[in-house]
This record gives structure tokens, sequence and C-alpha cells, in this order.
């Protein structure tokens, strides 16, 4: 049998490696070195109505990059400041996304690096700047920590495709329980969705997001507990329609967590929100939203919610929203608990 010399092998490897990097560099004929760097800030204030409290607030500092390096190559680099309360500083500085893509033909794409999972409309249009939410926050769905908001991994994507204008993505990335750095174990995740636009401003869509998830993990919301381990399938269908004077957006979540003591628990999330624009500047909003885990989850650790939202935002100009919003929350199964918020937020881009 032949044997093989390691070192010639290394070298092999590194030689191919260095081809390849060149080759996909060369594939871009035009440098363009285009960067542009833009901010996003939101601070304001709640009145808890069951404390009688009134609290000031200050929200996420955004920093959002884009840099068009060719004709073909581009990067997106998003970076949050915000109140962390375990921070000696009380402020955390957090990656939320680093994005190369390869535009490869036409309007499809190669992509790696931490991203906004692919899994609704919410988690592909509104990111971390406040300014663009239709609403104060985000929905009750990713406030409970039943969505994998980031994942860092590569896939393929596209957008706008024949007459539908049909958008995909296709991922591989580390799952649940794992960091930026490192998988935590031989598992990875798998996310594919699919979106089209019959007419314009419709866009309906879905998503499956597949994880083997071991015993001990950090959950979506980043807390770490200890689980069987858990097969997990997040099935995702959204309808949004914005047009000058209608905002409408609805989305589902079913998220089936199986172990082998268990079975399969099904967790149920949802929301559905309507805006009408007045004058341009106005749009007075509702939004309800809905959250029901069956008996027995053991992955999730939030309640039963069912919330009701009234707001009027106020656009400004298109770097400067104010809105007011109002929302009562009942949470719990038997010893039910009322909340009622009164919200105040400014927010700009800069």
């Amino acid at each position: 049998m032949m044997s093989i010399n390691p070192f010639k092998l290394s070298m092999r490897i590194k030689l191919l490696s260095l081809i390849f990097i060149s080759c996909f560099l060369n594939l871009s004929a035009q440098i363009k070195d285009k960067t542009v760097i833009r901010g996003f800030i939101d601070i304001g204030t709640n009145y808890d109505y069951e404390k009688e409290r009134l609290n000031f607030q200050f929200g996420e500092q955004d920093l959002f990059i884009t840099s068009d390096l060719s004709d073909k190559i581009s990067f997106l680099g998003e970076s949050v400041l915000k109140y962390s309360p375990t921070s000696p500083t009380k402020f955390d500085i957090s990656l939320e996304r680093a994005i190369f893509k390869y535009n490869y033909f036409k309007n499809h794409n190669f992509f790696a690096g931490k991203v906004h999972t692919a899994i609704n409309y919410w988690n592909d249009t509104y990111h971390h700047g406040r300014l663009f939410f239709p609403t104060v926050g985000r929905p009750e769905l990713f406030n409970q920590n039943i969505i994998s908001l980031h994942t860092t991994g590569f896939g393929l994507s596209g957008q706008d495709l024949g007459n539908l204008k049909i958008g995909y993505t296709i991922m591989v990335g580390n799952g649940l329980g794992s960091t930026d750095l490192a998988d935590n174990n031989a598992e990875k995740c798998y996310v594919f969705a699919l979106n089209f636009k019959p007419i314009d401003g419709l866009r309906l869509g879905g998503s499956v997001y597949l994880d083997k998830i071991d015993g001990v993990v950090h959950d979506h919301g980043g807390g770490v507990k200890q689980v069987h381990n858990v097969n997990q399938g997040l099935y995702s269908g959204s309808i949004a329609y914005f047009k000058k004077k209608i905002e409408f957006l609805a989305e589902a979540s079913s998220c089936q967590n199986a172990t082998d003591s268990i079975g399969v628990k099904t967790t149920y999330a949802a929301y559905g929100y309507f805006g009408f624009r007045i004058k341009d500047a106005f749009v007075p909003y509702v939004r309800y939203d809905n959250v029901d885990y069956q008996k027995g989850e053991m992955y999730f650790t939030g309640v039963n919610t069912e919330m009701f939202t009234v707001g009027l935002r106020y656009e400004v100009n298109y770097l400067t929203t104010i809105k007011l919003e109002y929302q009562y929350k009942k949470a719990g199964t038997t010893n039910l608990i009322f909340t009622n918020n009164f919200f105040v937020q400014f927010a700009i881009g800069f």
C-alpha cells in the first residue's frame, strides 16, 4: 500500500486552497471598493400600569456597514450596542450580522457568515434599526425565543426570479447551542425558505428550519439550560402586503420538538398586523399576538400568551419616526397575569 507523506499532503491542500481563493477573487472583473456606513438608534419611555411606574429607556445603537468590494463580491456587517445586566459596564457590543456575498449568476448568490435566519418576513426585512419597525418592538414569538434569529454558516439565495419574482434561501449552519466560532455537536441545522410576489406589494412565503439539539444547549435567546436531546422542526408561513395606504402582515409558526422520553410536543405562535396610512405621515395600527405551548413542552420555557396592541406611527421623514403604543397582555394557563403598558418611542437613522 502506498504511504502518504503528511507534509506533502498538507502542502497540496494549502496550494489548492490558494488556487481556489485566487480563482474565486479573479471572477470579479472590476474593483469598486464602495463602502457605506449608516447608524440607527432609538430611545423611549413606557408607563407600567400595574407597578404605576414611568420608565425611560435606551433601546439599541445600530452600526450598519455595506461594502461593494467588486461587481461580484460584497460585504454586510451589523453591530449593536445594547443594555446588558450581566455586563460589567451594563452594555454589550453584539455582532448581529457579518455576511460575505458572491453574485455568481444574475440574481443568484452564494453567501457565508453570520446571517439573520431566513425563517419569516419579519426576520428577513426588519433587523435591528427600530426606525423601520412598523411597531415599537418585535412580535411575541421573537420575545419568547421561538424563532432562531441568527445562523452562522453558508448557503445559496436568489431574489426576484421570473414573472412571480421568486426568492429562495438554502442554508447549512451551526445549530442551536453553538457559538459563532464552533458547533457544539456533529449535527448541522438546515434552512429552506421560498417566497414569491404575484402582484406589486404582496409577498407570500414559507420556510422550514431543522436542527438536532444536544442535552445542554443555548436556547434561541442565548440562555443555557439542561434538556433531553431534541429534534426540532420549525415550519413557518407568512403573508405580507405593503402599499401606499394599506399595511398588512400575518405570520404563523409551528415548532415540533421531539424527544425520546415524551415524544413530540408542538408550539404554535402567530401574529397579525394591520396599518392604514393617513395623509402620508400618520399610520394608526393594530397587532394581535398569540403563543400556545402544548402541555409537557420541555425545550421552550415561555408561557401561553395573548397580546393586543394599538398604536400610532408618525413618520417625520424617512430617517425619523415617533410611535405611540398601548399593549394589553394576558400570560399563563391557570394563574393568569395581566399587564398594561403604554410606550413612546423616538427612532432615527444617521
